[in-house]
């Protein structure tokens, strides 16, 4: 059984006709975008998608999906994307798929807020999955430093063994090998004061809904706070 698939396809049945979508990115997003495009095909689904990332763009250009960026629309009514850490509390990681940057732009301008993903990534506390931090080429080097300096274990993502990853703003990523935060919000705000930070892969106090994909079938959770 395709955990992904099956959460993915379970949330597209929260969007409605009329609705403005944020389009999330990644390998369980693809399929809720999948299932949004046979709506669109099938069932005459009137919607607007902002996506998170130039792929999730392409692919719902190619499926029929009328698009828009973030400044076009005056408010996101639901944004559904994966994430590839979720602890006890409900608080995420995300940014595996480098679009960390686009994806905290649009949820933080969504009325609500799906996360879908596969059991695996539920967790006790979040850090086992390096934290991505999105930064400007300009300084990358002298962040590199103070992470190493704290005992963070930075390391560069790479493209390939020769070229850094870079994101869809131009951007580097330096991922932060953790093993476990122990207060993901002092570290928000520690890495919110460094300059030279763009954005990082915390997302705290964002989701409204999770829906994880079990052997037994989709189990939704509301978030209430």
């Amino acid at each position: 059984m395709n955990l992904k698939k099956m959460v993915g396809i379970e949330a597209a049945n929260y969007v409605k006709d009329g609705m403005v979508v944020g389009l999330g990115t990644g390998s369980t997003a693809y399929y809720m975008i999948e299932e949004l495009g046979r709506r669109v095909n099938e069932e005459q689904l009137n919607i607007v998608g902002v996506p998170t990332s130039s792929a999730s763009r392409n692919q719902a250009l190619e499926l029929g999906i009328p698009v828009k960026t973030i400044d076009e629309v005056t408010r996101v009514d639901l944004t559904i994307d994966g994430a590839d850490e979720i602890s006890a509390d409900f608080q995420g990681i995300k940014g595996g798929g480098a679009a960390l940057l686009f994806e905290k732009v649009v949820a933080s301008y969504s009325d609500q807020v799906i996360w879908i993903v596969d059991e695996s990534k539920m967790v006790d506390k979040l850090g086992k999955f390096p934290l991505p931090v999105e930064v400007v080429p300009y300084g990358e080097e002298h962040l590199f430093r103070i992470f190493e300096e704290k005992g963070y274990r930075p390391t560069f993502r790479l493209e390939n063994e020769t070229e850094k990853k870079i994101t869809d703003c131009g951007h580097s990523i330096i991922d932060l090998h953790l093993d476990v935060i122990e207060d993901p919000f002092k570290l928000n705000e520690e890495l919110n004061q460094l300059v030279g930070v763009v954005e990082h892969g915390l997302f705290l106090n964002m989701v409204h809904m999770i829906i994880v994909g079990e052997e037994k079938g989709p189990n939704t959770v509301t978030v209430v706070r």
